[in-house]
């Protein structure tokens, strides 16, 4: 698979905007929007706070309202807590946004090295082989993202996408299912599934 025809087709395009864990598309809330999000408290700790985000993004049916949390859970995603590999995964973004992509690589390999535990990193390599048409070591990453995630909709919408473009239709479903028990609301997730399920009833019949 080239990474030319991969740019070209708008699943896959979404595919990587859920990828980055990233909304689609982006949007201004309003502030009765705002209000519904809970609030975290100052005094939790970080992964209270995540936990405490997908309680609500499970809950919230109104898609604008959930793409609000789903961006406040991935921003609590890019940050590793260390000075250290956030500015490496900035350099990596920076490598990637001009296409050198042999740098984003070192730059993501020290950072898997350096914190292991930091789901992001793991995420942004898979995102980037996937993204040049390596969908072998995309998947390794994103087992590793869901090893440390299982909650991570941008890791299964990846799996769902890399699934479907291999034909895998029915894990490609389950993996979409999965991504629906996390994050319930989103309309481009259920379009998704509702298009695979269609495709494998057609295929019985």
């Amino acid at each position: 698979m080239s990474a030319m025809s991969i740019f070209t087709t708008p699943r896959t395009i979404l595919a990587l905007a859920f990828f980055l864990a990233l909304p689609l598309p982006s949007f201004a809330a309003d502030k009765a929007t705002q209000v519904i999000i809970e609030q975290p408290q100052a005094s939790e700790t970080s992964r209270q706070r995540i936990d405490n985000l997908f309680a609500q993004l499970k809950r919230q049916r109104d898609p604008d309202t959930a793409k609000g949390i789903a961006n406040q859970i991935a921003m609590e995603w890019n940050d590793s807590g260390s000075a250290t590999v956030n500015l490496l995964m900035q350099w990596a973004e920076t490598a990637i946004g001009e296409k050198r992509n042999a740098a984003a690589f070192d730059f993501l390999d020290q950072v898997t090295l350096l914190k292991p535990d930091y789901v992001e990193g793991w995420n942004r390599r898979a995102t980037l082989h996937y993204a040049l048409g390596n969908t072998r070591k995309s998947m390794s990453d994103i087992n590793r993202v869901l090893a440390l995630e299982p909650r991570h909709f941008g890791a299964l919408a990846g799996m769902a996408a890399i699934m479907s473009e291999s034909n895998h239709e029915a894990l490609a479903l389950k993996a979409w299912e999965r991504y629906l028990e996390i994050y319930p609301a989103d309309r481009n997730a259920q379009e998704q599934m509702n298009t695979i399920s269609e495709k494998l009833a057609g295929s019985r019949s």
